[in-house]
C-alpha cells in the first residue's frame, strides 16, 4: 500500500528530492503522436515555464529538470530556512502569486486593519501557507494540475492526465544529488531526442549552458557555488564548469557514435565524489532501474530509515553504487 508522502521527506536528513511525474492513457506532453496524427510539442513548454514560474513562489530550488515526452523529471531543494525567514506579509503576498486566498488575506495584504476576532484565523492560514510553500507535494500539485487541465481542454476530454501520485526519491549526499541531476538532464541523449546536452530543448542543462555561455547562471535554477568554504552561500558545492565538463564527457559516453571515454577532466569531480567512472556510467544510464528509494551510502540510508522510524530497510542493496567517501 502506497505511503503517505510525508513519511517519505526527512528534512533532516536532506533537503534534496527527485520527483518524476509521468502522463496516462498514452497521452502525449510532446512530440509527434502517431495514434493521434497530432504534434504536441508545444506542451513541454507549458511544462517548463510552469516549473520556472513556481521557483518565483516557492520555496524550492529546482536544481535540475528534464521534460520528456510522456513524463518529466525534477530534482529539487527544499529551503525552510527561506521561507522561515519570510515575514507574515510576505507569505501572503508569495501564495497570492498562485491563489486569490481569502477575503481576510487579502485585506492583510492590502495592510488594512484586521479586526481582532479574526486574528487567529488569520495566523492559521498564515502558517498553513508558510508550511505549503516548502511542500514538495504542492509544488508538484501546482505544476501538474494547470498543465493537466490545459491538456484536456486541448484534448476535449476529461479524466486524469497524470498518474495519481508523482515518483519521490531522497538524495541523501552530494554523490546522489549530482547523479540523479545527470541522470535527469542525460534524458533526452539517451532517449535520441537531443545528440548533445546543450541541444536538449526544456531541460535545465541548456538553460545553464546558455547562461555560462554570458558567464553567468541562471536566477530560476539552484546555483553552483564552487567548493566547500567558510560562509559560503546556498547552492549545490561544485563549479559549474567542472559539472558541464562531467555532463558532456558522460553523455558521449552513453551514446554509440561518440567515443565513450571521460577525460581526465571529468574525472576530477569523480575522484572527489569517490565514484569510480564505470560505477559513474552505469549510475547515470540506469538510475530507474537501480534506485526504487531513497539514494545515498549506506549510512546515510540508515540514518534517514531512523528518522522516519522504517523498520524495513527496502532498497539497502543499491547503496553499493554510491560509496562512502
Amino acid at each position: 500500500m502506497p505511503r503517505p508522502r510525508r513519511t517519505l521527506i526527512s528534512l533532516e536528513d536532506t533537503a534534496y528530492y527527485h520527483c518524476c511525474s509521468r502522463v496516462v492513457r498514452r497521452a502525449f506532453l510532446c512530440g509527434y503522436d502517431k495514434y493521434t496524427g497530432k504534434d504536441y510539442d508545444h506542451r513541454r513548454d507549458w511544462v517548463e515555464k510552469q516549473i520556472l514560474k513556481l521557483t518565483e513562489v516557492f520555496s524550492i530550488d529546482v536544481a535540475a529538470y528534464a521534460v520528456m515526452s510522456n513524463h518529466l523529471h525534477l530534482v529539487l531543494h527544499v529551503d525552510v530556512g527561506q521561507v522561515n525567514a519570510w515575514s507574515d506579509r510576505d507569505v501572503v503576498l508569495q501564495w497570492h502569486k498562485l491563489f486569490n486566498g481569502t477575503g481576510l488575506t487579502q485585506k492583510f495584504a492590502k495592510g488594512e486593519v484586521i479586526e481582532e476576532y479574526a486574528v487567529a484565523q488569520l495566523k492559521h492560514l498564515i502558517a498553513t501557507y508558510r508550511s505549503r510553500l516548502s511542500d514538495i507535494s504542492w509544488f508538484m500539485r501546482c505544476l501538474n494540475e494547470p498543465i493537466a487541465r490545459q491538456a484536456n481542454l486541448e484534448d476535449n476530454c476529461t479524466g486524469h492526465f497524470w498518474e495519481g501520485r508523482f515518483k519521490s526519491q531522497a538524495l541523501l549526499d552530494e554523490a546522489a544529488v549530482l547523479a540523479c541531476m545527470a541522470y535527469v538532464e542525460l534524458n533526452p541523449i539517451r532517449a535520441q531526442i537531443a545528440s548533445t546536452p546543450e541541444q536538449s530543448d526544456f531541460t535545465s542543462i541548456k538553460l545553464r549552458v546558455k547562461a555560462a555561455l554570458l558567464g553567468e547562471q541562471p536566477k530560476s535554477l539552484l546555483s553552483f557555488v564552487g567548493n566547500e568554504r567558510a560562509n559560503q552561500p546556498k547552492g549545490i558545492a561544485f563549479s559549474l564548469q567542472d559539472y558541464l565538463v562531467l555532463v558532456d564527457e558522460t553523455g558521449r559516453a552513453i551514446r554509440d557514435d561518440k567515443r565513450g571515454a571521460i577525460d581526465s577532466k571529468a574525472s576530477d569531480i569523480l575522484d572527489r565524489l569517490n565514484i569510480p567512472t564505470a560505477n559513474w556510467i552505469k549510475i547515470v544510464t540506469e538510475f530507474g532501474q537501480l534506485f526504487h528509494g531513497p539514494v545515498g551510502t549506506l549510512q546515510e540510508f540508515s540514518h534517514y530509515c531512523e528518522h522516519l522510524n522504517k523498520r524495513r530497510r527496502h532498497f539497502s542493496s543499491s547503496c553499493r553504487y554510491i560509496p562512502t567517501s
